[in-house]
Order: C-alpha cells, then structure tokens, then sequence
C-alpha cells in the first residue's frame, strides 16, 4: 500500500507546472497518476495473489500442474460459457481467446505515457516562443501568496519586465531563407501562425487541447484490439445490463474462469488436455477498465469544453477586449490623477491591444487568471498598460493626453 500512495503522491509533485487548466491536469497529472498506481496493483502479488490457478488432472504431479499454469498463462486463454461443448482441436474459431491479462500492467503503463505525451510536446515547444510561460505563471502564484508588500512589488515588476520583452519582440523576428524542409514547413505554418502574428502560444495551446483528446478517443478504440471487446461501449454495455437485471460480470469480457488446450508429450505420444483456469487478476482488471471508461469519458468531455472555450477566446476579439478593459477599469476607479481609457476614445487602449497584447499576450493573462485570482490579473494588466503609456507618452514628446 505505501508503494501505491507514493505512486500517487508523487507523480503530481514531480509535475508540479502550472502552465495549463485543470483540464490538462486530469489528462496528464492525475489521470498518469492514476494508471501507473492500477499498473502497480495488477502486478503486485499482495494484492492480486497467482494471477491464473489451473484445475489438472489427478494424475499431474506438482511440477505439471506448476507447468500448466505457467504454459497456461503464456499461451493465453479462452472464454467458453458452461453450457457450451469444449471445441475440438481445429475448431479454433470457436475460442475466444483472451490475450490482454499478461499484459496489463504495460497496457497500463503505455496509456500512462500517451496520456503525457501532450504535455510534454506544450512544455518544449512554448520554449521556443521566447518566455517561459510556466515561470511567469508561478511569478503570479509569488505574487499572490506574497505576505510582505515588498515583495509583492518585487514580484509585479519581474512580470512586468519579462512580458514586456516578449511582447516588444512579437512581429520583428525575422529568419533567413534556407532551403530546408524544416524552414520550409515553418514558413508554411508561420503564415497563418506564429510569434510574428502574435498567436503562437495560443495556436501551440489549442494543439495541445486537440492531440488530448485525440489521445483519450483513441484509447476508448484501441483498447478494442488488446481487450478483444467493445471497448468504446462497454461503459453503455454495463448499465443497460444493470438495467435489465442482468449479471454484467458474466461475460467474455473479463472471464474469471477460463480454458485452456496444451499438449504433453509421453514416450513418443502427445496427448492434448483441456483444462479449467481461473484468473483473479481478472477481478482487478474488470473494475479497472470499467472505472477507466468512465474516466475517460469525462475527462473526453472536459477537454472538449476547454478546448471550445479556448477557441472562442481566441476567435472574438471583443471577448478579449472586454476581459482585459474590465482589469483596467477596476484600477481607474482608484487612480484618480490618471489617464483613463475614455479620455482618447479608447484610441490608445485599441493600440494596446492590437499592437501590444494581441492574442498571444491575452493568453498568458488568462493562464494566469486560471493558476492564481482576479487581483493578480487586475495588478499585473494594469502594470502592464502603465508602462505601455508611459512609453508611448515618451515616444510623442507628452502628447498622450
């Protein structure tokens, strides 16, 4: 059990980023931690005792029946209902044989992986659009969990510094001519996309939502070809067997009592056996993937609201403009002395937005919003634009007013 609570414990410490939503984090923190503890319990003996026990003739020894149960378990089982006749030798396909048990905990493990495979291509590639987005998140995490004022200060004006390079060098990045597939690629995609539109992190962002749930529709069907069933239905299947009165445990799903066919030569004879296996591990694994099913149906349609309010978000520029004026308006009522929007027609805010946050620069905000609170956001926008009229009033010898 200690294995287990430190498998869960410790896979959301290790990837304690909070450059995402709590969408991504089921997908890649809880749901990677969740499978590696199930791969941890299918293949523990405490828990799960001889994973197959063979009912052998009377006449085998301890060796055959030891030997039963390993060939047994190597060369899979079938399912056979008991008011079904033992097939014959040829008649193989009348087996349903279920190949997945040996497997499990790496079936396990690889869903683990593919779970995290997301996330790790947002991390390395919103590396390269020249600010560590996680850091600047966890600088807003500083801010608001920050006792002292100094350091509150302290931290606002490292935020303020790091985002206004970024933004300053959105749209004047410029890369030579090479001819190379990847430069050529790059050109392709940049058009629509990119530092120099000012929407890369948010293209990169929405990528990543899509290859999630990729990710989870796609293990709902393959997990067809390891399980030999309908796995993309068995969630359904199960309730409207519980509807109907039905034992949902008797099935060809996860069969708790098995056949098995070997052969054993004897001084130059072979006879063919057909004995009676059982399978605890098969208990685990029912409840495993019936839980997982509908996890994974869940988590599948909390990606795909995120992925559609992201998008939404991206899409209207007036959603955005709303979002970031409603921080601002909330300093100008206490700032008295200064410049509000309204005083040029919102012809500055327009530059701000546009030319300055565009849609890149919104999205870190909100990123921030969903990891800290409204007042972090408010202090850091405001900042933000502060500066941005500050400069822009140098720039035009005082004319800003």
């Amino acid at each position: 059990m200690d294995k287990i609570v430190g498998v869960i414990g410790g896979v959301p410490q290790a990837a304690s980023r909070n450059d995402d939503d709590f969408s991504d984090r089921l997908n890649h923190r809880y749901t990677t931690a969740m499978l590696i503890a199930f791969a941890v319990i299918v293949s523990t003996k405490q828990y799960v005792g001889d994973p197959i026990s063979c009912w052998v003739p009377a006449h085998f020894t301890g060796s055959h029946e030891s030997y039963t149960n390993d060939y047994c378990w190597v060369r899979n089982t079938y399912y056979l209902s008991f008011d079904e006749y033992i097939p014959k030798e040829h008649e193989s396909d009348k087996r349903h044989m279920i190949p997945y048990y040996q497997w499990m905990p790496i079936i396990l493990l690889l869903q683990a992986l593919f779970f995290h495979l997301p996330i790790m291509v947002w991390r390395t590639l919103n590396r390269k659009s020249g600010i560590d987005v996680n850091n600047i998140v966890e600088a807003g995490e500083s801010f608001q969990n920050a006792e002292k004022a100094a350091n509150r200060d302290k931290m606002l004006e490292y935020m303020t510094i790091v985002m206004d390079r970024y933004l300053k060098t959105q749209g004047k990045e410029k890369t030579e001519f090479t001819m190379s597939i990847k430069n050529c690629l790059s050109r392709t995609v940049c058009f629509m996309s990119g530092r120099r539109q000012g929407n890369y992190l948010i293209s990169l962002y929405l990528v990543t939502k899509v290859l999630f749930i990729i990710n989870v529709v796609s293990q709902l069907f393959v997990l067809n070809s390891f399980l030999g069933t309908d796995y993309n239905l068995y969630g359904i299947n199960v309730l409207r067997e519980l509807f109907q009165g039905d034992d949902w445990t008797q099935s060809e799903r996860f069969p708790r009592v098995t056949m098995c066919d070997l052969k054993v030569r004897r001084l130059g004879n072979v006879q063919r056996y057909t004995v009676q296996c059982v399978l605890p591990i098969n208990l685990f694994n029912e409840k495993i993937y019936l839980f997982l099913w509908f996890w994974m149906v869940f988590i599948a349609t909390m990606s795909c609201m995120s992925l559609l309010t992201w998008t939404l978000r991206s899409l209207f520029y007036t959603d955005r403009r709303r979002y970031v004026k409603k921080h601002i308006v909330l300093m100008e009522e206490d700032d008295e002395d200064g410049v509000h929007i309204k005083d040029d027609n919102g012809k500055h805010f327009k530059s701000f937005m546009e030319e300055y946050l565009r849609q890149d620069g919104v999205f870190v905000l909100r990123l921030i919003g969903h990891n800290t609170n409204a007042i972090t956001v408010t202090e850091f926008v405001w900042e933000l634009w502060q500066k941005y009229r500050r400069e822009h009033a140098e720039e035009s010898d005082g004319s800003f007013a």
